[in-house]
């Protein structure tokens, strides 16, 4: 006996809502399985999938990005660190799953309804389906179903097709009701094709696509420029990374070598090698400290920059001519900052300097306590200079010149007893009697010259005005100051440079050999030191910058200038300052 009609149909409807629940289970189950087995990096499944040594997984592409953009390869979720950098290997059983996943998902159900914060199709009725694009003629966002009609019928042929967007009525002219595809010059606005009739009579307008083009050529400039500093803090926030590591390394070896030291000496000693010992490490501190700060303001810079981009290429790829030139203004103008500040750390052999002074410190123990003690600490504290990437190109105009100028002043304990100081330290002029001054082991007691209190260990330059038989001079601090002239004297010995300009001529001297300089100097001498490079140069500024000579040679240890006269009262010498 057949079943009845009302049977049959309320089995039928049964049937068809079970089979509608599995179909939505499976389909909450392949969203369950995308989740689980996604990169957390890209946040799409896995693409070459690997397991790094915390157990957490990604995809090769994305896990190698990330730590090329890192000092510290680390787990982007855990943040577990590892040394060396390790080696990725395909997940092959993990690749299979999710290759398995992917044809699941792909036989899930199609279309998937819009949410509060998707934009809904237009045309559909009832529960709206997500729209996959925007028609900026139709002004009309369409689901899948709902867009066929423009990819097969040709009268939607020129339609102009963009991501799904909720503001396509923004487009629309408030006075005339109509497409805004014009842009005017005159009154920096979007405005339909009435407008120019009657509100934007006689401006200068042209079409919103023209504009764009127009404008984007200024956008991609503002683009290049970020970017190229991006990579050049990017460079920094490296280097100072690598200057803190070496200045650690060597702050260690210095306590090392002080401990062996002063464990040979006897008990009177002990207090200095503590001394040292402390200053070695508040130094330490102080450099890590300063150069940690200038990360961190490296670091808030770069993701300023990182994010400015990301904003910049977005809108540079939006297809949306009106959604690009509402946003350009606030973009262009929020982009054009000054540049930040120099960064500045020790040099990389700040510390090894104290260590070679310590040989001497040994072999002179009745001075222990006096000169040689306080030269060998004092020359582990580098002057702080300009951090430029290396290599760089050298300056060549005096502009150039400039954005490593440094102002220097003098050092009065340095000064010879005929010397006096004015203008705040900057100046020195020879007198024809003797100063009362302090004993100090930094005097020069043969040879009327005086150092300057910086010590340069990068890239300087600075300028001298200078009256009379004037030596204009580089010396290591180690120079001996109570010795004969020869050991002492600027331009006479190993460890000093010196430029003499006097009746239209110049001469070079270094370790007593004197160099005719053919050009002839002027009252203002500009000199550029770049030490890691071994240069030195000296220049006569006036109306241009002549370079007079210059030398090249491995320098050991931070410089500091100087002046030397040559017994004429008056003459005067003085650093120029910058603003």
């Amino acid at each position: 006996m057949a079943p009845p009609a009302s049977c049959t149909v309320f089995a039928e409807v049964k049937l068809s809502r079970s089979l509608h629940h599995r179909a939505k289970m499976a389909q909450k189950a392949v969203e369950l399985d995308q989740e689980s087995f996604s990169c957390s990096i890209c946040l799409n499944l896995l693409e070459d999938p690997v397991t790094i040594p915390c157990g957490h997984s990604y995809c090769m592409g994305c896990i190698k990005c990330y730590w090329e953009e890192k000092v510290i390869h680390s787990c982007p979720q855990c943040r577990s660190a590892f040394t060396p950098r390790p080696t990725l290997l395909k997940n092959t059983m993990l690749a299979v799953v999710v290759e398995q996943l992917k044809q699941l998902g792909c036989q899930a159900p199609d279309g998937s309804y819009a949410g509060e914060t998707d934009v809904a199709c237009d045309v559909c009725t009832g529960v709206k389906l997500k729209a996959i694009k925007s028609c900026l003629v139709c002004l009309v966002s369409y689901c899948g179903k709902h867009l066929q009609p423009h990819y097969q019928s040709a009268t939607f042929q020129k339609h102009k097709l963009v991501e799904p967007s909720k503001t396509l009525q923004e487009n629309i002219c408030s006075h005339h009701n109509e497409v805004m595809r014009m842009f005017c010059r005159t009154d920096q606005q979007l405005i339909c094709y009435i407008c120019p009739v009657e509100e934007h009579r006689g401006h200068d307008t042209v079409s919103a696509a023209a504009e764009r083009t127009e404008r984007q050529k200024k956008l991609i400039e503002v683009q290049e420029n970020i970017q190229q500093r991006l990579q050049e803090r990017e460079k920094d926030f490296q280097v100072l990374e690598a200057e803190v590591e070496a200045v650690n390394l060597s702050a260690e070896k210095a306590v090392e070598d002080i401990d062996r030291f002063f464990t040979n000496l006897l008990g009177i000693l002990d207090q200095r090698c503590s001394d040292g010992r402390r200053q070695v490490r508040i130094m330490q501190d102080n450099e890590v400290s300063q150069a940690r700060g200038l990360q961190e303001k490296l670091q808030l810079e770069i993701t300023e920059l990182k994010k400015r981009n990301d904003e910049l290429k977005e809108l540079v790829l939006t297809e949306d001519h009106n959604h690009f030139l509402r946003i350009y203004p606030s973009l262009l103008g929020s982009g054009e900052h000054a540049d930040s500040p120099n960064t500045k750390i020790c040099p990389l052999k700040c510390f090894e300097d104290l260590t070679d002074g310590l040989s001497k410190v040994q072999q002179k123990l009745q001075r222990i306590l006096g000169e040689d003690w306080s030269n060998t600490a004092d020359t582990a504290t580098a002057i702080t200079t300009e951090l430029s990437p290396a290599p760089m190109p050298q300056p060549k105009s005096r502009a150039e010149f400039l954005v490593y100028s440094c102002n220097l002043t003098l050092d009065p304990n340095s000064a010879h007893t005929l010397i006096v100081l004015s203008d705040y330290n900057r100046r020195a002029t020879y007198m024809s009697y003797a100063q009362q001054c302090d004993s100090h082991f930094k005097r020069f007691l043969y040879c009327c010259q005086v150092l300057s209190r910086e010590r340069m260990a990068g890239r300087c330059y600075w300028e001298v005005s200078r009256k009379g038989r004037v030596y204009v001079a580089m010396s290591y601090g180690s120079i001996l100051r109570g010795a004969c002239i020869k050991e002492s004297g600027f331009g006479l010995n190993e460890h000093s440079w010196a430029l003499l300009c006097e009746r239209g001529t110049c001469t070079f001297y270094h370790n007593s050999v004197p160099h005719a300089v053919s050009g002839v100097g002027s009252n203002r001498i500009g000199v550029y030191l770049d030490h890691s490079a071994g240069i030195l140069s000296f220049y006569s500024v006036s109306q241009t910058m002549t370079l007079l000579h210059r030398i090249q040679m491995e320098f050991t240890q931070p410089l500091h200038a100087g002046f030397r006269f040559y017994n004429n009262f008056g003459d005067m010498a003085e650093f120029c300052t910058f603003q």
